[in-house]
């Protein structure tokens, strides 16, 4: 548990003072709303949901005169019985209405603007992996997702975290949920995903710092009235079983309430790795009115797992280069597994009140109290295996990164016209406290007390030689963190073929930072200002083409902040700038063409000062030029597809290393990925999918060292609708057991793609 308790009173003082501001002014009227609900269809296209207004009450007209008739009128109406109004849950439309999502297509979202937008006016590259088609997948985590999201690589992430690489920038800090920061290092379960989002290009507009290539929002499931009784239990061939449960309805005129929970317990084909992780996440939604709508949610996910860091890679003779994985079998585990593991307990509590002044002004105000407790420990290799493929060398480290954060976000969101411009107007502010605990250790093992254990066997690369573990020179300092920012939005629809966006951020970062060993504080205040603008031409209703310009910035402790140096607390932020056109193409109702080009530069990127130790030099930079394009939606109403294709051309333009040198390419980014996955509905009863994923070859890391081989995966799945009451499906991920690099985490963390895995479930829906 962490060391440092979180502040509840702090948490429920902000939360009690925000709903307060907004409750005052909000009219308490009660009016009728028709909840609607889409179920999957199988063989048919659903038919398209439009939203309709909230009712609203007929004000009285005003008596013309003050004749006998119109007081007896009045009389007999003061007389007669109030007439009731029939509540309905408590929601306009379900989850998927009012973002437009019918199976694997989503019409509009709000992530990328705080306004409901439909993606085709958004002048940014966004997109979005639906529920349907995150559960014809069997995914359940954002690594394995993301694979079919073009300018996307999953990275290791050390093997207890998720760590992706955007248009070739690496961040294991740039996710949320429900567009609030859940930054902390932890494997995010898919169990109660309504969606999920990637919003490509730096936003700090929208998100804040960081983003440089883009950000990771989980859209989760809430209590929207619709009625829903699901279990859902499953199995693989490593072996392990899953079972989660998703129930829900309204309990009452103006009351929803929603559960979902899981289990899972699973082994892989990496020799020695278990898995356990659970979680549960209630959901209530109150609607007072149709103009009013609060939403509580609390989540608790505990994971723990065996790490596993991969396989090292091989050195040639001679030195030559590039070197490539160790030639063994994808089972083959290196390390200590009776020491290497990594456990999050996480606790997320959210509140939302949102209110529609029914006059063009909307008010939502959010809030999310989190606690997170993590730990890993990993034994692995430390180096490469040499040139005879005989011995290699390990080395060893822990880390215990618990935080607490406490965010609360307020939007205002204003529609109206100036002449016959029409306005979307958005004005907000968010305020923040983040604190917590970095603490490393490094390891050293009882034979010869060393931090590296040399010579170890390749024949038998698993060891169990003792090791402990001190705190010498790695991080051991408490911190704190206060945010502050407000940000205005204006979107311009200044015809029907012209639309135009810009706004502005201003972000205070306040950061301190305590050594427990010397009690030595370090702080450092940053103040960024980062704009976007964009352009949405539209010839024609169903086409639009685009041109955006944004900036983000990413302060000098990096992304997890969690320790200051007396060389960071002098160096200035990071910054990313991202230029890029696109065309969006409604190709389709319910089939959409995206494509973009782009450029994103990063500056300011820290080079070690070889004349002062712990000291920067800001001439690290990197310049990525690519193309993206991607298909989702249906077409025909039998026939489903998600996928894109992505060059990405990502380079080192100012060196950070002696050995990482302008020319170089970006690690973990390929020049070419293409991926798409189709499913055909043949009857009521049966469906099919079929899936490719291909990378061009890449480098384990940015010293363009070790080449990571180029592969082709195909995935399958067989779908069947039994009853109204099951269904049921078998995915069999890597039909032809091909043999592949998957990712890494530098030069000797190299992880085997899995060899064919089969996964069933079945589904009962009460």
């Amino acid at each position: 548990m962490s060391m440092y308790g979180f502040s509840a009173r702090r948490g429920l003082l902000a939360l009690s003072v925000s709903y307060l501001a907004i409750a005052v002014v909000a009219p308490w009227n009660v009016t009728s709303a028709q909840a609607q609900t889409a179920h999957p269809g199988t063989s048919n296209l659903p038919p398209v949901v439009i939203e309709q207004p909230a009712v609203q009450r007929q004000r009285a007209r005003p008596q013309a005169s003050r004749g006998t008739s119109t007081r007896r009128t009045a009389n007999r109406a003061r007389r007669a019985p109030p007439v009731q109004a029939e509540r309905s849950p408590p929601v306009v439309n379900s989850q998927d209405a009012r973002s437009g999502t019918v199976g694997y297509y989503t019409g509009t979202t709000s992530t990328a603007t705080k306004t409901n937008t439909p993606i085709l006016n958004t002048p940014q590259a966004v997109s979005v992996l639906t529920k349907e088609f995150i559960r014809d997948q069997a995914f359940t985590s954002i690594g394995e997702a993301v694979r079919y999201v073009p300018g996307v690589i999953p990275h290791q992430g050390e093997g207890n975290r998720d760590d992706v690489v955007i248009r070739g920038q690496r961040s294991n800090a740039d996710f949320f949920v429900n567009g609030v920061r859940d930054d902390v290092q932890y494997y995010r379960d898919f169990y109660n995903i309504q969606r999920l989002e990637v919003v490509k290009g730096p936003d700090a507009l929208i998100f804040g710092r960081g983003g440089g290539g883009g950000i990771i929002n989980r859209v989760t499931k809430e209590a929207d009235g619709v009625p829903i009784r699901e279990v859902t239990v499953g199995g693989n061939t490593y072996p392990g079983g899953r079972v989660a449960v998703d129930v829900g309805q309204a309990v009452a005129p103006d009351l929803a309430v929603r559960f979902n929970a899981f289990y899972e317990n699973t082994d892989s084909y990496r020799d020695y790795f278990n898995l356990e992780r659970y979680g549960f996440n209630p959901t209530v939604t109150y609607a007072p009115n149709d103009q009013t709508r609060i939403k509580l949610s609390y989540e608790y996910a505990h994971d723990n797992r065996v790490t596993d860091r991969g396989i090292p890679s091989q050195l040639r003779p001679g030195g030559l280069l590039p070197q490539y994985p160790f030639q063994t079998d994808p089972s083959t585990y290196f390390g200590n597994p009776n020491l290497n593991h990594a456990r999050s307990d996480v606790h997320i509590a959210t509140g939302v009140i949102e209110h529609d002044f029914d006059n063009g002004l909307k008010v939502k105000n959010t809030s999310l109290l989190a606690n997170y407790d993590k730990f890993y420990q990993n034994v692995y290799p430390g180096g490469p295996v040499n040139v005879a493929g005989t011995t290699y060398s390990l080395t060893a480290y822990n880390n215990e990164t618990d935080r607490q954060n406490l965010f609360n976000q307020t939007d205002f969101n204003y529609k109206f016209d100036t002449g016959f411009v029409r306005h979307t107007l958005l004005f907000g502010a968010e305020v923040g406290h983040q604190s917590g605990l970095s603490f490393r250790q490094e390891g050293f093992f009882n034979i010869g007390n060393s931090s590296t254990l040399a010579n170890v066997s390749t024949a038998n690369p698993v060891n169990f030689t003792p090791v402990t573990f001190r705190n010498t020179t790695g991080a051991n300092n408490t911190y704190k963190l206060d945010l502050g920012a407000v940000y205005l939005q204006d979107q311009i629809e200044i015809t029907r073929y012209l639309q135009l966006i810009g706004g502005v951020r201003f972000d205070r970062f306040d950061l301190e930072s305590r050594d427990r060993r010397t009690s030595v504080v370090q702080s450092r205040t940053d103040n960024l200002v980062s704009p976007r603008a964009g352009i949405v031409l539209k010839p024609v209703d169903n086409v639009s083409f685009y041109g955006s310009y944004s900036v983000s910035y990413l302060p000098s402790a990096g992304d997890q902040f969690s320790t200051l140096a007396p060389g960071t607390v002098i160096a200035e932020p990071e910054k990313f700038e991202n230029k890029e056109v696109g065309v969006k193409w409604e190709i389709l109702p319910r089939l959409r063409i995206d494509a973009a080009v782009y450029e994103l530069e990063r500056t300011n990127q820290r080079l070690p000062d070889p004349n002062r130790a712990g000291f920067f030099i800001l001439s690290g930079s990197t310049l990525t030029r690519g193309f993206e394009a991607s298909v989702t939606g249906y077409i025909t109403d039998l026939w489903q597809v998600t996928g894109g294709y992505a060059y990405t051309d990502a380079r080192i333009t100012g060196a950070t290393s002696a050995t990482i040198r302008p020319g170089n390419r970006v690690g973990l980014v390929p020049y070419n990925t293409f991926s798409l996955w189709n499913r055909y509905q043949f009857t009521p009863g049966f469906g099919a999918g079929v899936g490719v994923i291909n990378y061009s070859n890449f480098y384990a890391s940015s010293d363009d060292t070790v080449l990571l081989p180029s592969f082709t995966r195909v995935d399958g799945a067989l779908f069947f609708n039994i009853n109204k009451m099951w269904r049921a499906q078998v995915n069999v991920e890597n039909i032809f057991n091909t043999r592949y690099i998957a990712t890494a985490d530098g030069n000797n963390n190299i992880t085997p793609g899995s060899p064919r895995v089969v996964r069933v479930s079945a589904t009962a829906n009460f």
